[in-house]
């Protein structure tokens, strides 16, 4: 039974290495939102696997919109972009830690070209991890715009953010996209019509320990009630 419950907890400890979705937004399913008016939230865009809630805010009358995703039918486009203005997703992070932010995003040459990603655990101070991180423009050399069926990994952003402990075992957490410069992705000057989309928003993470454990050792006896079964039979 030893030998058995090692091997579960070498597959099941490969397979948690890999890191679990807490929540993944595509939009293939949203409804346009629209525009909401100057200084109003969209909000409660409800994860597509896992669990979670997106939501934005331009300080302008931004008007949001479902184009093409990053390789699929619809990403999350928004206009009217200023600094200051922001993407939002809400999650719970309980019983897990080392989270990682990841996610498509363009810009058109008129729209926003530098973003931070921030962070919060009460909605209210938010701490800044990345600054100014830089946003392509869509379809410029050599990159393809984005489409329906071809994705451009050109456009991916990844952040590792295990170290912010506070983030761990969290029942709220926060992450922004926040427009943090005027500057624009071509380089010239912003346009009220200039836009910038996200596409596969994923929040993932590693199981806390007590839970790891848990998963190691039920992989561990389904595969030792699997054998013994096994050897009945024969």
């Amino acid at each position: 039974m030893k030998k058995v419950l090692l091997v579960g907890f070498v597959v099941a400890g490969g397979w948690l290495a890999q890191g679990q979705t807490i929540a993944l937004w595509n939009f293939e399913s949203l409804t346009a939102p629209g525009s909401p008016g100057a200084g109003v939230w969209i909000t409660n865009i409800a994860a597509d696997v896992g669990s979670g809630v997106l939501s934005a805010w331009h300080a302008g009358s931004a008007n949001y919109t479902t184009p093409s995703g990053n390789g699929s039918t619809k990403s999350l486009s928004a206009n009217t972009w200023a600094v200051g203005d922001f993407f939002q997703v809400v999650v719970s992070t309980v019983g897990y830690s080392g989270i990682q932010v990841s996610f498509d995003q363009t810009s058109s040459s008129s729209g926003p070209g530098r973003f931070n990603l921030d962070y919060s655990t009460d909605g209210v101070n938010f701490t800044t991890f990345v600054s100014n991180y830089v946003v392509l423009v869509n379809g410029a050399a050599p990159n393809a715009a984005w489409n329906n069926t071809t994705y451009v990994p050109a456009y991916h952003y990844s952040f590792d953010l295990s170290s912010v402990t506070a983030l761990n075992n969290a029942p709220t957490v926060y992450f922004r996209l926040v427009q943090s410069s005027p500057v624009t992705a071509g380089g010239g000057s912003p346009s009220a019509t200039g836009t910038s989309r996200i596409d596969n928003f994923e929040v993932s993470a590693v199981p806390e320990p007590a839970a790891t454990l848990l998963l190691l050792l039920g992989a561990g006896y389904i595969g030792w009630a699997r054998r013994q079964r096994a050897a009945q039979v024969a």
